[in-house]
């Protein structure tokens, strides 16, 4: 049987949530650690329901990769008790976000790995779910990633605006990354052009595509969530 884990990274500068705070005048809180209200009415976190969701998939082990912030993000996920969640730090912190997918990647053997950010509480658990059938059901699970679709779905002509979650063969994805430090998407752009087989899965609601990057954002998930 497969092994799927998960690399979960938590470790950015919140720098553009932080300006909009400031210039709104409002409270300065790390993204992460901001409030959400669940369909029951009982309030969590947007750290806190990302992973939950993950935890509620099939899946061997989670990596939460932490960075800045760390303190105030772990503090907020006291209450997640579950043994397959391991923390690694990154050292130093000034890291781009492929390096910190990277230290992710190294701490784990799985085969397979589900890669996503803990910015994004509106990816459902069924969403996950597909990601990683998509890929395990693959001809080429190796030269296969499996992703959330921005624009088109199934078998994609372009990985424009492409990003997290998506899934991927470990040891593949280790290869590109391991001489970068750069966001993501450059990094998509040239597995994409080596010939690898992009795959968009459809979400299960407009609000899954929502990334939590500025207070507005915020303030529309937390308004439809």
């Amino acid at each position: 049987m497969v092994n799927v884990s998960v690399i979960v990274t938590a470790a950015g500068k919140n720098s553009r949530m932080r300006a909009d705070q400031l210039s709104s005048n409002v409270p300065l809180k790390n993204k992460l650690t901001l409030p959400l209200k669940k369909h029951d009415g009982t309030l969590t976190n947007v750290i806190s329901e990302t992973l939950n969701h993950i935890l509620s998939c099939k899946v061997d082990q989670i990596i939460l990769v932490v960075g800045y912030y760390s303190d105030e993000i772990l503090k907020s996920i006291n209450d997640i008790a579950d043994d397959r969640l391991k923390i690694i730090e990154n050292k130093p912190l000034d890291v781009g976000l492929s390096v910190s997918l990277l230290n992710g990647l190294k701490n784990t053997n799985s085969e397979i790995v589900l890669c996503t950010t803990g910015d994004q509480p509106t990816v459902t658990t069924k969403t996950y779910n597909n990601i990683i059938n998509h890929i395990l059901q693959s001809k080429d699970p190796k030269h296969t990633i499996s992703i959330l679709r921005r624009r088109e779905k199934g078998k994609l002509n372009s990985p424009e605006g492409l990003g997290m979650p998506f899934a991927a063969n470990r040891l593949e994805l280790i290869k590109y990354l391991k001489t970068e430090n750069d966001n993501l998407n450059p990094i998509l752009r040239k597995i994409f052009a080596d010939g690898y087989e992009f795959y968009g899965i459809e979400e299960n609601n407009p609000l899954e595509l929502v990334n939590i990057n500025h207070l507005k954002e915020y303030k529309t998930v937390y308004d439809n969530y």
